[in-house]
């Protein structure tokens, strides 16, 4: 099993990488349109992901049940799609989501902003001042998402096994590049431990979902954390016979061993809807 994430600037030639490596390595390209659709098979309205999909929220959204329905769902997408191998990631999320899985190779493509600018004049038919507007814009949407959401700097190098430039390498050559360091790194022990941590990882979000989305259960910021079937949930409520309940829903999963609750209860909390 191996899995690569890919995370670009725009006008990086990021998706034109994505597609050349996965033509290199005979791999799934799981993109934008494919994790769209797996969410909306999971009961995510297109508003919402239109809403929150790379970008910071604005305030009165970053409010709303919306958004935490969202980062649930989009979980739950890329650790269903990471949990079935040989596949990458272009964009949404993927390096943050699955940076704690072991051997997963993450990449990040940049290029020179007067290489950016000349590929979005091409792109968009703008000038110059639109040009740097639209690229602006996405550099900001773009931290905003992955800053909001995983408290993690998007550009930041120390978040990738690999950084290129796409101003001085072709796609082509970058898959290249990316296929020897894949080549290189492998390793059967991180492979193996990756397929047990995102089988960990999907049932935790089996057990939110469970819990909050079939259940109803009024857990407020409610996770679940997951090591060989073995589920400690987190959150808060309001009263101890809704941690039960929560402790009950998660229970039925037949892939949970075990359930223990670390889930405070502040009788005064209302939990928001």
């Amino acid at each position: 099993m191996a899995i690569i994430t890919i995370s670009r600037e725009l006008a990086a030639l990021g998706d034109e990488t994505a597609h050349e490596l996965a033509d290199l390595l005979k791999y799934r390209l799981v993109d934008k349109k494919c994790l769209e659709e797996r969410m909306k098979n999971l009961g995510v309205t297109e508003r919402k992901i239109e809403k929150y999909d790379e970008r910071k929220p604005s305030f009165w959204a970053s409010l709303s049940q919306d958004r935490d329905d969202y980062l649930h769902y989009l979980r739950t997408a890329v650790f269903s799609e990471a949990g079935q191998g040989n596949c990458i990631f272009a964009g949404r999320g993927g390096a943050a989501i699955l940076r704690d899985v072991p051997g997963v190779l993450s990449i990040f493509l940049s290029a020179p902003m007067e290489i950016r600018l000349e590929r979005v004049k091409s792109y968009f038919h703008c000038d110059d001042r639109r040009a740097r507007q639209i690229i602006d814009q996405s550099d900001r949407d773009r931290q905003g998402f992955y800053q909001y959401f995983f408290e993690t700097n998007w550009k930041g190098p120390e978040n990738y096994h690999l950084c290129l430039n796409t101003g001085k390498l072709h796609p082509e050559y970058c898959a290249g590049l990316i296929k020897s360091m894949l080549e290189k790194t492998a390793a059967g022990e991180a492979e193996a431990a990756g397929v047990l941590r995102l089988k960990d990882l999907l049932l935790g979000q089996q057990v939110v979902q469970r819990i909050l989305y079939e259940k109803n259960i009024p857990i407020h910021f409610l996770e679940a954390q997951v090591q060989s079937g073995e589920v400690t949930l987190f959150g808060v409520t309001n009263s101890q016979p809704l941690v039960e309940a929560a402790v009950l829903g998660a229970r039925e999963l037949p892939a949970v061993h075990s359930v223990k609750a670390e889930i405070q209860v502040v009788q005064e909390y209302s939990v928001v809807p």
